[in-house]
C-alpha cells in the first residue's frame, strides 16, 4: 500500500506540467472566446446602427447616372446601386434634402432637351440649324409635358414640319408622331390619349389632331380608337353624359319601388337614345286680315288733282282735236240784228271743261309672327327601362320565410311608379318591362384583410426585433458552444487537483505516511488518522475500509471533495 500511495504520488507531480500547460492553453482560448464574443457584438452594434437606405432616383440615363453620382461624392453622402446600377439608394433620411440639392442642379435632366438648346447658340448660324435646334427644342418640351402625366414614364415625339411654300397646291401639313412608354399595369384610356393628340396639336402651327399618331411601347396604336369615336360622331364627353344619365333614371327607378319589395330585391336598367344633333329653325306667319274698321292703319296718304280746260291750240297744219263752234246762218233771221250793227251785246264765252282725279292709299299693319327655334344637344329620342323585381318574402306564424310572387295588381302599381320615375312619354317611343322572378343567392364574399406581414409599420419594426433577436441567438451559441465548454473545463480541471490533494490527504498522515495498509519500516500494517494518531486494523482490505470510513467520519467534508474531484476527473 505504501508504495501505491508513492506511485499515486509521483505521478501526480510528473503531470503536474503537462496539467499546466494544458491549464495555460485553455485560459488563451477562453481569452479567445471572449475576444471573439466582444467583436461580434461590436459588428452587430455597427450593422445595426446602419441607415436605412431608399431611392433616390431609378431609371434615368447614364450621362445622368454620373452627374448625380458626381455631385453625391461632393456632398459626402453615402449612396448604393440596386437594381443592375439602374437605382441610386442613399440614407432614407436625406432622401428629400438630396432630392431637391440635386434639383437646384438641375439633375436629373431626363435626357430631354428643351428650349435651353436656344440659349447657347453660336454666332453665325445658319437658318436651317437654327430651324432644326427649335424643332429640337419644341420636341423636348412636348416631352416633358406628356411625361407630367401620371401613367407616363417617358416619351418620345418626331415632328415633321415642311418647308412654308408660296404655292397652294405645294403646300403640305405637319404630321407628329409619339411614343409612350407607360408604367407596369398602366394604360391610357380614349380621353387621355386625345388630351395626348390635342397637346400635340395645339402646340404645332398647322397640325390637325388627325395628323397625329400615339403609339406605346408595346407598338399598339393608341391614337386610332380616339379617331373611330370622332368619325362615328361620339365623344367621351357625350358617352359619359348618357351614361349618367340611364344611371340617373335607374337609380330613380329603384328608390322608388324598393319601399314596396324592400332593399335588394329590385334591379333596373335604362338604355337612353339621345339625339346630340343642333337644330336652329326659323318661322314667319302671317294671320288673315279682320275688318278694315278693326285693322290697324301703318300710312295713309291722299292725292287729288282738277284740271280746267283752256282752249287747246292745234299744231300748225294739223287737224284739230277740238269739236268745231256752232254755225250761223248768214241771212239773219227777222228782226235780229244784223252782224256789226251798232248798239249789239256781245256773246259769253262758253265754260271751261272741268277734270278732277283722287288718289287714296291706305297701308294696314300685317299680323306677322317670327320665331327663332334653336334645340339644344342631349335631347332624349327614346327611353327603354327594364326592371326585375324579386318574389317578396313571407314570414308565417312558426317564423318561416317563404317567398310569394307579385299579384297582378302589384305588378301594374309597380310599373305605374316605374313610368312615372322615368318619365314615360308613349309619343316618344318610350317602353317598359317589368319582370317578377326569385333572385339567385349570391355567395358572400368574404373580406381578405391584407396580412399583417405586410403592414409597412409591422415591416419596421420585424426588422429591428430581428437584428436583436440574431444578435441573441449569436451571443448564445457563442457560449454554449465555445464559452460553457471552456470554462467547464477549467473549473473541471480545479476540481481534479483539489481532489486529488484531498486524495493524498486522507491516504497520508501528517508526516507523509499511510493512513491504511501502509506498511512501515519495521514491515508492520499501522494506520494514521488525520490528527496524528495511530491506531492499528486488520491488514488487507478491511484495514483500508476501515481506514476509509474513518476519514469519512472524522472529516466528511474532505471526503466529499475527494468524491466530487473523481466524478469531474470521470466526466
Amino acid at each position: 500500500m505504501a508504495a501505491d500511495a508513492a506511485l499515486l504520488t509521483s505521478t501526480g507531480e510528473s503531470n503536474a506540467a503537462p496539467n499546466m500547460f494544458g491549464q495555460l492553453g485553455q485560459k488563451l482560448l477562453l481569452v479567445a472566446g471572449i475576444a471573439a464574443i466582444v467583436a461580434v457584438m461590436v459588428v452587430f452594434w455597427l450593422w445595426s446602427q446602419q441607415p436605412d437606405y431608399r431611392v433616390l432616383f431609378s431609371n434615368f440615363a447614364d450621362k445622368d447616372g454620373g452627374a448625380i453620382v458626381a455631385e453625391l461624392d461632393k456632398l459626402s453622402v453615402p449612396y448604393k446601386f440596386a437594381e443592375g446600377g439602374g437605382a441610386i439608394l442613399v440614407p432614407a433620411d436625406q432622401v428629400h434634402q438630396v432630392r431637391l440639392k440635386l434639383a437646384a442642379q438641375g439633375l436629373p435632366k431626363g435626357g430631354n432637351i428643351g428650349f435651353e438648346l436656344l440659349e447657347n447658340q453660336k454666332f453665325g448660324v445658319s437658318q436651317f440649324v437654327e430651324q432644326v435646334n427649335f424643332q429640337r427644342g419644341l420636341e423636348g418640351e412636348l416631352e416633358r409635358s406628356i411625361q407630367s402625366i401620371s401613367a407616363v414614364q417617358a416619351a418620345r415625339i418626331h415632328l415633321a414640319i415642311p418647308k412654308p411654300s408660296v404655292f397652294v397646291r405645294e403646300q403640305q401639313y405637319p404630321t407628329a408622331s409619339v411614343l409612350l412608354n407607360l408604367h407596369n399595369g398602366r394604360r391610357l384610356d380614349g380621353q387621355q390619349v386625345g388630351a395626348v393628340v390635342h397637346l400635340v396639336a395645339s402646340s404645332v402651327p398647322n397640325l390637325s389632331a388627325d395628323h397625329v399618331t400615339v403609339v406605346d411601347q408595346n407598338g399598339n396604336l393608341l391614337s386610332d380608337n380616339a379617331n373611330k369615336l370622332k368619325q362615328n360622331g361620339l365623344d367621351p364627353e357625350q358617352m359619359a353624359y348618357v351614361e349618367n344619365m340611364q344611371n340617373s333614371i335607374a337609380r330613380r327607378v329603384e328608390s322608388i319601388i324598393t319601399p314596396i319589395v324592400g332593399a335588394k330585391n329590385v334591379h333596373a336598367e335604362t338604355s337612353a337614345e339621345i339625339d346630340f344633333s343642333m337644330t336652329e329653325q326659323a318661322n314667319e306667319s302671317y294671320k288673315p286680315n279682320t275688318k278694315p274698321d278693326d285693322m290697324a292703319i301703318r300710312s295713309a296718304q291722299s292725292h287729288e288733282t282738277q284740271n280746267t280746260g283752256g282752249s287747246n291750240g292745234a299744231v300748225p297744219g294739223a287737224l284739230s282735236n277740238q269739236p268745231p263752234g256752232e254755225s250761223t246762218a248768214p241771212i239773219n233771221a227777222p228782226g235780229a240784228q244784223a252782224p256789226g250793227a251798232e248798239g249789239a251785246a256781245p256773246a259769253a264765252p262758253p265754260a271751261p271743261p272741268l277734270n278732277t282725279q283722287k288718289d287714296n292709299t291706305t297701308n294696314y299693319e300685317l299680323d306677322k309672327t317670327v320665331s327663332y327655334v334653336q334645340q339644344a344637344k342631349g335631347g332624349i329620342k327614346r327611353l327603354h327601362v327594364a326592371v326585375v323585381v324579386n318574389h317578396i318574402p313571407v314570414v308565417d306564424s312558426t317564423g318561416k320565410t317563404t317567398y310569394r310572387a307579385l299579384s297582378n295588381a302589384e305588378k301594374q302599381q309597380v310599373s305605374d311608379l316605374a313610368m312615372q320615375a322615368m318619365g314615360f312619354n308613349k309619343e316618344r317611343g318610350d317602353t317598359i318591362s317589368v319582370v317578377n322572378t326569385p333572385f339567385v343567392a349570391e355567395a358572400q364574399e368574404k373580406l381578405v384583410e391584407p396580412p399583417l406581414w405586410k403592414d409597412p409599420l409591422v415591416i419596421e419594426y420585424g426588422k429591428d426585433a430581428l437584428r436583436f433577436l440574431a444578435g441573441a441567438i449569436v451571443l448564445m451559441l457563442l457560449y454554449k458552444k465555445l464559452l460553457k465548454p471552456m470554462t467547464r473545463k477549467l473549473t473541471g480541471a480545479d476540481k481534479k487537483e483539489l481532489a486529488l490533494a484531498a486524495g493524498n490527504a486522507a491516504l497520508s498522515g501528517p508526516d507523509g505516511l499511510p493512513l491504511a495498509g501502509a506498511a512501515g519500516a519495521d514491515g508492520e500494517d499501522a494506520l494514521v488518522t488525520l490528527s496524528g494518531d495511530a491506531t492499528a486494523l486488520p491488514s488487507g482490505l478491511d484495514q483500508t475500509l476501515q481506514a476509509a470510513k474513518q476519514v469519512a467520519k472524522d472529516n466528511p467534508r474532505m471526503v466529499a471533495n475527494v468524491v466530487s474531484g473523481w466524478t469531474s476527473a470521470e466526466k
